[in-house]
This record gives C-alpha cells, sequence and structure tokens, in this order.
C-alpha cells in the first residue's frame, strides 16, 4: 500500500464578491469544504493545488492564477482516515492557497469524492465548513483582498 503523504493543501475557490465554492464529501454527507488533497511525491505545492482543482471540480487553471498565501495549519489527521497514512502518522500539514474566478460557475466534482456542489456567500460558506481551518481561511478572504469585513 502506497500511503499519502501528510502534507496537504486547502484551495478556496471564490470570486472578487467573495461568493465561495463548497464540496459536499461523498464519504461524510453534510460535512461541505473547499478543495483539498495531498501532495504527491516530488510535486510543488502549486501543482498539487492545480492538480486538485482540476480534478475535484474540472476548472483548468494554471499556476499563474493561485494565490500561496503562505500560511500552513497543523491539525489532527480524523482516526478513521489515520489507515491512509504511513503508521504513526497522526498530524497533517495543510498549505493554504485561493483561486478567484470571474463568477460562480458549473463544476464537475469527483462522484467518488464528492455529492455535490454549491456556491455560497463566504460568510454563509465560512458557517458550512466542518474543519476550522477551511472556516478561518474563508473568513480571511476579505482581508486577503483588501475588503473590510464589515458586519462578520
Amino acid at each position: 500500500m502506497k500511503y499519502k503523504k501528510p502534507v496537504s493543501v486547502l484551495v478556496v475557490i471564490h470570486t472578487a464578491a467573495l461568493d465561495v465554492l463548497l464540496l459536499e464529501r461523498a464519504r461524510h454527507p453534510g460535512f461541505w469544504q473547499s478543495v483539498t488533497g495531498s501532495q504527491e511525491d516530488d510535486e510543488p505545492l502549486i501543482e498539487t493545488a492545480r492538480r486538485e482543482v482540476l480534478e475535484e471540480t474540472g476548472i483548468k487553471a494554471v499556476a499563474a492564477d493561485f494565490i500561496d498565501w503562505q500560511v500552513t495549519n497543523r491539525y489532527e489527521i480524523f482516526a478513521e482516515w489515520r489507515y491512509r497514512y504511513a503508521p504513526g502518522v497522526t498530524h497533517n500539514i495543510e498549505h493554504v492557497f485561493s483561486l478567484c474566478l470571474p463568477e460562480p460557475s458549473d463544476v464537475t466534482i469527483a462522484p467518488d469524492e464528492h455529492l455535490a456542489w454549491r456556491w455560497l456567500p463566504w460568510r454563509q460558506a465560512a458557517e458550512a465548513c466542518f474543519s476550522w481551518s477551511n472556516r478561518d481561511a474563508i473568513l480571511e478572504l476579505p482581508r486577503r483582498l483588501g475588503m473590510p469585513r464589515q458586519g462578520s
């Protein structure tokens, strides 16, 4: 068995108007998230972000379209998912990226990974996320884009 690396990306896909794309996990109905995925061996993180966006949404973006936030999160891997990692691995390091699209668009989800997709205003998207790191990244979007966080 080839184990997953405990290094991943979180890619918040959004519009300039701060609508955010969320995906519902197939194995956990009701768990909504942004695009995530593990880095493959010898793969630059920006390529991991590009590959995961393409695999999970069908969106074809080039590396220059992504913003690397230079933010990492360390979190405990859920016990039910640890079998995918080498024995003794309990934590993952997640690197945060964003991808701004001109407007919300239809996406093509990977049915083995996701059940549904939806675009939500940023505050609603943050509330819908099961992951604290995903929620925090979405809440950070206005500041990252130079906008005031009024009414948050």
